[in-house]
């Protein structure tokens, strides 16, 4: 294979499911002529601006998995070489695509005992065989950031959480299990982007830490995992100034950090991925068409994820590279298809996801990450037997004839309201009521505004604490406690985690004893 087809190797652009023709037709120009080597697939341009934490609905189109198995047999169809077909799927497909089997977060996950690990496995397990199935060799993840900053912007729901041990163990568990299921798993963002609190979608974080600290706390998992073989990085766009003398350059496009202390000093052999090349932390640093993806390529980068020059860095690279970095890299790219079966793939028979099976299991961690928040003692509880008519039921965010309403009142004895909006709902009605018992269904994992909580409402609900006997069971990340002042002043505060029927369900017993 000639150079320019080797470099070719080293992009995997993004492409987007729900395209139109004429940019599906500009992904089988690069096919065809740029030689590249994968394609990273997202659900739509227009979602693309979701990541960006600008919108928080939800984006809904039709037969978005068809699409994408469509789409991958296409362009695998007119490719030389087979592509590396890859994903952002950390809690499952349904990171990306409507009406897929979802997972718990990293952040639910987390919840669980450390003597559970088996269950973080097969969570891994499952979701790779879900992207194998339909026909996706690569899941960059897990997440291997440790949550230090509860502010942090981005990271959140999506750390195992805050404990080192236990985020380094259930990275392993979850990275083990994708490649028993025959997919390639990636840890990411090295050095670590738990401790920061701007979004690199957005802007460029820098942590300030000694490199004593952050081989303490941010590098921990990323030199566990290494000890124990990982064989893929990806690198994010943020400033580590220790580990790259003094500077603030992006740990994405530094040669220190990449070729000298991961490569170097940790003495990674692996396949390192450069974060998406589109985001705003990297994406306006250099103007030249291709100099980016050059800068991240001479730092150490392997794979070129989200590249959107791909024909001038071709070229750029050719220019400036030498042939032993371009061949040391293909070779590393090969091997991985090699190894992932790429070269004898029949084509792919899908024939449906297994959904008892999914939610029996789903069901199953929910019985583990349930936990109790907190527990005030001073403030009497509400009884178990609650058809004595002092307490109500109030759901917020989710209609009243929710599943663990219905699991707790099946008769439907028990005074039940709904608050969708804080205007819509007249808190004089709970006056009467000696007990509250709230489900909040927080509307977004995302901390940006505030969860999607309207703050109002949140002042109201603490009033309601203040002259209550109030239990709140919580169906979202308890990283939104912050938007409840005095929220210790509850009797209990029960975090389910999770919306999922299942888990809803399953909160239900819990109450019930």
């Amino acid at each position: 294979m000639d150079q320019l087809k080797k470099i070719g190797q080293l992009f995997s652009p993004a492409a987007f499911i729900h395209d139109t023709e004429e940019n599906i037709l500009e992904m089988e120009s690069l096919i065809r002529n740029q030689h590249i080597g994968g394609i990273t697939f997202f659900h739509s341009r227009y979602s693309a601006a979701a990541n960006f934490e600008k919108r928080q609905e939800k984006l809904v189109y039709k037969d978005t998995l068809e699409k994408l198995q469509a789409l991958i047999q296409r362009y695998q169809k007119i490719s030389k070489t087979p592509l590396l077909i890859s994903i952002d799927a950390e809690f499952g497909l349904a990171m990306r695509l409507e009406n897929t089997p979802q997972y718990p977060y990293a952040i639910t996950l987390g919840a669980m005992s450390e003597k559970e690990i088996d269950l973080i496995f097969e969570t891994g397990y499952r979701i790779g065989k879900d992207l194998r199935d339909i026909g996706i060799h690569l899941n960059f993840a897990p997440v291997a950031d440790i949550n230090t900053n509860p502010k942090n912007p981005v990271i959140g729901y999506r750390s195992f959480g805050r404990d080192r041990n236990k985020v380094s163990n259930f990275a392993l568990a979850m990275y083990k299990g994708m490649v028993k299921a025959g997919i390639g798993a990636c840890y990411k963002h090295f050095p670590g982007h738990g401790d920061t609190d701007v979004d690199s979608h957005l802007g460029l974080p820098v942590i300030n830490k000694s490199k004593a600290k952050l081989l303490e706390e941010e590098l921990y998992p990323f030199i566990e995992g290494i000890k124990d073989g990982i064989d893929m990085i990806m690198v994010g766009h943020l400033a580590a100034p220790a580990l790259c003398h003094g500077k603030n350059t992006p740990a994405s496009i530094s040669r220190d950090i990449i070729t000298g202390f991961l490569k170097g000093e940790l003495g990674f052999k692996g396949l390192v991925v450069s974060d998406a090349l589109n985001m705003k932390s990297v994406s306006d640093m250099y103007p030249e068409p291709g100099r980016l993806e050059w800068e991240a390529f001479h730092a150490g980068n392997d794979i070129l994820c989200f590249s959107e020059n791909v024909s001038e860095a071709t070229k750029l690279i050719a220019e400036k590279a030498s042939s032993i970095q371009v061949d040391v890299s293909f070779q590393k790219i090969m091997k991985l298809k090699e190894t992932l079966g790429l070269f004898d793939q029949s084509s792919i028979r899908f024939q449906g996801f297994d959904w008892d099976s999914h939610h029996a299991f789903n069901q199953q961690l929910a019985k583990e990450y349930i936990t109790v928040i907190s527990e005030n003692e001073s403030v009497p509880k509400i009884p178990m037997d609650l058809h004595n008519r002092k307490t109500a039921l109030v759901s917020v965010y989710k209609g009243k004839d929710n599943l663990f309403f219905q699991g707790i009142d099946p008769n439907n004895l028990i005074p039940k309201f709904e608050i969708s909006h804080n205007v819509d709902f007249d808190f004089q009605k709970l006056v009467d009521f000696e007990s509250i018992l709230i489900a909040l269904f927080v509307p977004s994992a995302k901390p940006i505004n505030h969860f999607g909580l309207e703050t109002q409402l949140m002042k109201k609900i603490t009033e309601l604490i203040a002259n209550k006997n109030v239990e709140l069971f919580l169906f979202g990340t308890p990283l939104v406690l912050s938007e409840l002042p005095d929220f210790e002043k509850m009797q209990k505060i029960v975090c389910a985690y999770q919306d999922f029927e299942v888990t809803q369900k399953e909160t239900a017993r819990y109450f019930l004893g």
